[in-house]
Parts: C-alpha cells; structure tokens; sequence
C-alpha cells in the first residue's frame, strides 16, 4: 500500500516559509550561507524593523492615552509574530526532526479504512485554515487602503510610527507606505504559516489515535494465534508510545508560542473589539478592524479545536477496548490489555501547562474578552458623563478623606437630635390617650 503523504497537506505552508526566509531546505538547519544571510535581512527589515519603528512612536505619544489605544491592539500581534519567527528559526532542528517522522512506518495508515477514518479531521482543518487565510487578506487589504479612502488632506500612513526622517514629504511617504504594506503582509503571512503548521502537528497527532483506536479494535480480528495476537497487542502498545513522545517533542517547539499567543491575543481582541466603537460605522477603517477581530478569533479557535480534538480522540482510546471482541483473545493477551487500558488517559495540549487547547478555553476567553470590553466601554461612558455634570455644577463638591467609620460617627452625632425627635414623636403617638380636662380648677373626687 502506497504510503501516506502527510507533507503534502502543508506543502503550501511550507514553500511559503520558504520564500520568507524562514524554512531552510530538505532536512537542513540554518547552515552559514547564501540562505541564512537572506533570513537575516528580510526578518530583521520586515518583522524587527516593522515592529521597532512602532515601538519607538509608542515613547513619543505616552501622554496621548487615544493613540496608545490605537496602537496596542496591532503591535501586540506584531510583537508576537517576531516571537514566532524567534522560536521558529531556533526550534528549526525539533521541526526538521519532527517532519521526518511523518515518514515513519508506525505512523502510516494500514489500510483504506484508516484513511477514510483520517480524512474528514483534516478537511475540517483546511477549512478553518481557509477562513483565517481569507480574514487575514481582507484586514490586509483594508489597512493597505484605508488611508487613501479617507479623504483627508493629511498623509497618513496604515500604521502609526516613528521614522528619523519627514515621511510627510513625497518620495519618503511613498517608500514609508509601500514598506508598512509590505510588513504587515510579512508579518501575517508569518502568522498564518507558523499557527497552521502548529495545528498540523494537533491534527497529526489527533488522526494518530484515530488509526490507534482502529487498531485496538479490530484486536481480535487478525489471524487467530497467539504469536498475532501478542504481536499486534505490542504493536499498539509501541504505536501509543511513539505518539507520546511525538506529543512531548512537539511542544518544546510551540510551549511559548501558544502561551503568548493566547495572552496577547486576548488582550487585543478586547481592544479591537473597543475600537469598533470609537470609528465611523462602516468605513474602511472599521471593515480594516473587523476583519482583524475575526482573525484573531478564528486564529484562537483553529487553535483550541485542534487540541481539543486530541484531547477527545484520546480520551476515547479505552473505549475501543470494550467495541473489540475481547472476549475471545486468550488469557494473557487479556492481562495486557487491562492493564494497557488502565494506562490510557486523555492527552491535553498545553501552553507550559497554564492553559490548556480546548473548546472550553475558547469559549472562556471570548466570554471574557467580552466582558472586559462592555466594562471599559461601561466605565469611559461614565467617566464621560461625571466629567460633563462636573463642568456643569456650578459648585464642586469636597472630597471626604475621613475613613469610613468616622464618616458613620458624623452622620449620627449630626442626625441624632432627628433620629431622638422622629423615636419621641412616635413613641407619642403609640401611648395611650390620658383624659383631657376644659378647666385645670377641676379635681376629681
């Protein structure tokens, strides 16, 4: 049976990480070359370059809260991409190591079936990737022409930043314009390639415990020997180790990616999610965020899917046991199996075990960032609103600074003479009527 190519599902990805300098050819590793030098100037000009001039203008507009907002939710995935392309280049060994067991004999399909079994995890991958892909294009292209739909007198550029040069003045503004396009859509084509070769590794692993669980099920369908049955019960035992140690190589590479990814992603979907409020409905500026939103959403979910899929799939291993016919195996292949399925347990991808890939994550984190959005847009409504009623009252109100137990103690000595009159007028009216008298000369008898 012909091999599976499982290179071939990222092969696009790859040519891409190729050509951005990141992804050296074959099996190698960045050797000293024509290669490396052209991954030095295009990730220190378009990633390093791109995000330093930004970082720069954030000093000089510190006492402009507006644009700082304006900024962070960008330069937060910005900086995250140079820590992709960082751990990318430096992890390239596991990633080369990790590719050559695509190869492997114990990770191929066995039959038709297990093909069949595989395929429908991978095509929902494809389509998350091609959604995110296509989210990615359009906040790109909106950012590329927003300024120039602005009808504004004043050049502005795509992104703020900082340049030792007036980029006002034409050619720079120009040369400025074309390089800020140019790596932003580095930059995202660096995030697109880097999260799908992440989830393939998800993926792969996922579609490994699916011919896993196939395997075990089928136990008892392989010839009926005890040398087969003893064979094919390792083999499953070899397969699942094999898997593990695929899963623990695998995160060395993506431990700190996905920990900062999540963060940071968090935080500027928040934010973005803010600035929807603050631009003209509907313009290009507001189509540029929410494309960029929903990038970053789908970028979370293609995320938690995959782990969580590995998470389930594995979680289902001992059930496999129970769907074979176990019952006619012999003995001591019985043994091993009980004592197999009491070593399975479901597998969770993790980002240096602080949070783990699932749907529930997912859906926690965009409760939050919900939450955190409505609370901010709570709180500058009201500030808004505290600030317009104190320029209208006529007089400001002073600033009580005692604690709050003296402040008590205040109120009762100031209300007490009140609080005595209110007790005696009521205690008043609840006595008893005493008999009037028209004149005080009479004394009854």
């Amino acid at each position: 049976m012909e091999k599976y190519k499982w290179q071939s599902k990222i092969k696009l990805n790859i040519i891409l990480l190729r050509i951005m300098g990141l992804w050296p050819e074959g099996d190698k590793t960045y050797e000293p070359g024509f290669y490396m030098v052209y991954s030095s100037i295009t990730v220190s000009l378009f990633v390093f370059g791109h995000i330093f001039f930004q970082v720069v203008n954030v000093y000089f507009i510190a006492h402009d809260l507006k644009s700082i907002v304006a900024t962070s939710y960008l330069l937060l995935m910005e900086i995250l991409g140079g820590v992709k392309a960082y751990y990318l280049i430096k992890n390239m060994k596991i990633l080369k190591e990790r590719m050559i067991n695509f190869k492997s004999d114990w990770f191929q399909p066995r039959n038709t079936q297990q093909r069949n079994l595989i395929e429908p995890t991978i095509y929902v991958w494809k389509r998350i990737y091609k959604v995110y892909l296509s989210m990615c294009f359009g906040g790109n292209t909106f950012w590329a022409i927003y300024p120039m739909m602005d009808k504004s007198e004043e050049k502005r550029l795509p992104f703020l930043g900082w340049y030792p040069y007036d980029y006002k003045k034409s050619p720079y503004y120009e040369i400025t314009y074309i390089y800020q396009v140019i790596g932003i859509c580095y930059l995202s084509t660096l995030h697109v390639n880097v999260d799908q070769l992440i989830s393939a590794f998800n993926v792969y692993t996922s579609s490994q415990f699916d011919m896993l669980r196939d395997n075990i099920r089928n136990l008892a369908n392989v010839d009926q020997t005890s040398s087969n049955d003893v064979y094919h019960m390792l083999r499953c035992v070899e397969h699942h180790k094999n898997i593990l140690r695929f899963i623990e190589s695998s995160t060395k590479f993506f431990n700190w990616i996905l920990f900062w990814h999540l963060l940071f992603s968090g935080v500027s979907i928040g934010i973005t999610m803010f600035q929807l409020t603050a631009v003209v409905p509907f313009s290009s500026e507001f189509y540029s965020l929410l494309s960029y939103g929903l990038a970053i959403t789908v970028q979370i979910f293609m995320h938690c899917w995959s782990g969580n899929e590995v998470q389930a799939k594995s979680g289902n291993l001992s059930y496999a046991v129970f769907e074979s016919d176990w019952t006619d195996l012999p003995e001591d292949i019985k043994k091993k199996l009980f004592f197999f399925t009491m070593h399975l347990k479901p597998v969770q991808i993790s980002a240096l075990n602080l949070f783990y890939l699932s749907l529930d994550t997912y859906m926690r984190l965009m409760y939050y960032d919900r939450n955190y959005c409505l609370n901010w847009f709570n709180e500058i409504a009201n500030s808004e609103r505290n600030v317009h009623f104190i320029h209208n009252k006529p007089r400001q109100p002073q600033i009580n600074t005692d604690s709050f137990e003296k402040q008590v103690d205040n109120v009762l000595v100031k209300n007490f003479s009140v609080i005595d009159y209110i007790s005696h007028r009521d205690f008043a009216e609840s006595a008893p009527t005493k008999t009037s008298y028209n004149t005080p000369d009479h004394v009854p008898t």
